[in-house]
């Protein structure tokens, strides 16, 4: 008796421990569960009973260098459908259809699926939207998502780039800072139950959604828009394939405008040729032509190897190098340093790369950035073509002196002409400033970079007053002068090479100006490039026209004033018809002053940014720009008179 009750005993307290046991491992999982894994664990039954809708991610703002907006995402309705909560699916796609401008085959198919949720339209139009809403159709709801803006359409275009429906970057700076100003995608949030059906009559949430950082550039909107509107008159008037702009500043760097031609409007891009995207300044290359004889003299000059003052005999127009034969288009005899560049003659330059030899000349082209990319901050630079030293012949030296048997980039020739303006320095060139995140913090700030010294500034200052000469009476010149201001530059008239032939063309040109202004106190450098002109191709006559109205029009907008004695009158002005913009008739007065010599108002409500630049140059007046879109107020009113020192401005926003 005595062992069964034992037995029983140990048998309870075995059953004791195993419960213990049992309780302690549930104990433990419970901890498990709620504690160490609770974040875990919420969220599978948030995805339970939640449906997560990505959304695309909010691209930042990009800038001016004055803050004015050149990108901007608007806010814009995408319009889905829950397909069980459709009433009447037949009626609803036909209405729905004619609303959205979309197949009703289309819309039926989507009324009628088992899927719990699609989109209708993404990014609908305001008119498409405010439709939809007025049908009041049960299960269609609306969430905002952000589509690309550019509100001055063509400005800028090839440097901003566009960005596709994803919306990820496809070209310019929108490419090269895709990652910074992508942000970050949110969801759509929607309540569900275990069946996958919507639960509640709620609107949906939007959660996760983080802003892309803001860019502000270096380029400046109104420089960039006298920049485009001469280039595509000088285009136009010489009967040319395309052409190039570029503005920089010498002591900095900094690109001011960047302009090519053809152009496009990036908010419809895909209505145009895929090589009017291209950046031209940074994606052609050319033979730079005479333009090149600035960076011979220079490096001459710096090395020693000859004089300012010394004589080169010329040969009188023909001189043999090589088995080959070099020929001016006059007949010179001695000619000084300065004489060889303001006359452009090729013998004299070639004399003075001879003198040079080909390995000092070969470092000083590339210490100018020659045959070698810039490191700007956009895509699809190239590096342009400048073989090594052991691979020219007699004749190659010769010809690389006056600008052929090598390319460049245009960005590489203004770049490098701006070693002269600023005293000896290559800068490092760039278009974004400044990078800002979407707390309005900055979180990247570009300096001034200086590559490295290739020129003593005394050499430097010694060119300076040598390219004036070449705008003076007699130089190649003369036509890009600025009424007013003392220029300096080079003309460069070059043969394309036929690509069939593998020769140069016989009647295929490109046509360029370099130069900066005030030659004194340089504050813009500024090339023109004009690729294959018809009739008259020299650069002096093409290019240097364009030049000449470009510096103008920027020193008076940057409010640098003349300090010197206009020598001849202003170049005819070139009419504005030349596939701009149409404008309206100027209101009686608005040329002229009213009585007391005060200009007055023209009337400018209604009118885009690019119409009121132009309307501002033909009525000569400055005025302050803020906004954009439409001018929806001005100061002071259509007809009155423009004050001294009274505040003028005009404010451009979305037209009401």
């Amino acid at each position: 008796m005595e062992t069964l009750e034992k037995w029983v005993r140990i048998r309870i307290r075995l059953v004791g421990i195993c419960f213990i046991l049992i309780f302690v491992l549930i104990t433990l999982r419970a901890f498990q569960l709620q504690v160490l894994n609770q974040e875990e664990w919420q969220k599978r039954a948030e995805r339970q009973h939640q449906k997560n809708i990505p959304l695309m991610p909010q691209r930042g703002t990009i800038y001016d260098s004055h803050g004015e907006e050149m990108a901007l995402s608007v806010e814009m309705d995408s319009i889905f459908v829950e397909p069980a909560k459709v009433v009447e699916p037949e009626r609803a796609a036909r209405e729905l259809a004619s609303a959205l401008s979309l197949p009703v085959a289309t819309i039926r198919a989507r009324l009628t699926s088992k899927k719990n949720f699609l989109w209708l339209k993404r990014k609908a139009s305001l008119r498409e939207s405010d439709r939809v809403r007025s049908l009041g159709l049960a299960g269609i709801g609306f969430t905002k998502e952000h589509r690309r803006f550019y509100p001055n359409s063509e400005i800028g275009a090839q440097v901003i780039g566009f960005t596709g429906l994803d919306p990820e970057g496809l070209e310019g700076v929108e490419l090269q800072y895709d990652s910074v100003m992508l942000g970050q995608g949110g969801y759509l949030v929607m309540e569900q139950d275990a069946l996958g059906r919507r639960m509640g009559s709620g609107d949906a949430v939007v959660r996760g959604e983080r802003r892309g950082s803001d860019l502000y550039l270096t380029l400046d909107r109104n420089l960039q828009y006298i920049a485009e509107k001469e280039l595509a008159v000088g285009v136009k008037n010489a009967g040319a394939k395309a052409g190039t702009i570029v503005v920089l500043d010498p002591s900095s760097g900094r690109v001011l405008a960047m302009a090519s031609q053809p152009d496009y409007n990036p908010n419809a891009f895909n209505r145009y040729r895929p090589e009017q995207w291209r950046n031209r300044a940074l994606c052609d290359t050319f033979e730079p032509g005479s333009t090149f004889k600035i960076f011979l003299a220079a490096a001459a000059l710096n090395e020693g190897v000859i004089g300012p003052t010394e004589k080169i005999y010329c040969e009188k127009g023909d001189y043999a190098v090589g088995g080959r034969v070099v020929h001016d288009h006059r007949g010179y005899g001695y000619l000084n340093l300065t004489e060889i560049l303001k006359f452009s003659s090729n013998i004299g330059i070639a004399k003075v790369g001879k003198a040079l030899e080909r390995e000092n000349l070969f470092r000083y082209l590339s210490d100018f950035g020659f045959g070698r990319r810039t490191e700007i901050d956009l895509p699809g630079e190239v590096s342009g073509m400048m073989r090594k030293p052991s691979q020219w012949f007699e004749f190659d030296l010769a010809a690389i002196s006056f600008g052929q048997g090598v390319s460049v980039t245009p960005l590489q020739l203004a770049a490098a002409t701006a070693v002269i303006a600023n005293g000896g320095n290559l800068m490092a060139p760039y278009v974004v400033e400044k990078v800002v995140d979407g707390y309005g913090q900055t979180v990247q700030n570009r300096t001034a970079k200086v590559v490295r010294r290739v020129l003593s500034p005394e050499v430097a200052a010694r060119m300076r007053a040598m390219l004036i000469e070449t705008t003076e009476e007699g130089g190649t010149g003369t036509l890009a002068t600025v009424p007013g201001y003392q220029v300096a530059g080079k003309t460069g008239t070059a043969q394309k090479v036929d690509p069939v032939t593998g020769g140069y063309s016989v009647d295929k040109r490109v046509s360029s100006f370099v130069g900066f202004v005030p030659a004194d106190d340089p504050k813009l450098v500024i090339l023109v490039v004009i690729d294959e002109p018809e009739g008259t191709t020299y650069g002096g006559v093409v290019a240097a026209p364009v030049f000449s109205r470009v510096a103008g029009q920027s020193l008076s907008y940057l409010k640098i004033l003349p300090n010197q004695q206009a020598r001849k009158p202003s170049l005819p002005p070139i009419s504005e018809s030349a596939g701009i913009v149409s404008l309206p008739p100027l209101m009686k007065g608005e040329n002229g002053n009213r009585e007391g010599g005060a200009p007055t108002m023209p009337e400018f409500r209604g009118m885009s940014y690019r119409q009121v630049l132009q309307t501002m140059e033909r009525a000569g007046v400055n005025i302050k720009l803020t906004g954009t879109g439409r001018v929806v107020e001005q100061s002071p009113a259509a007809g009155e008179a423009i004050r001294y020192s009274s505040p003028v401005w005009v404010r451009l926003g979305p037209p009401s």
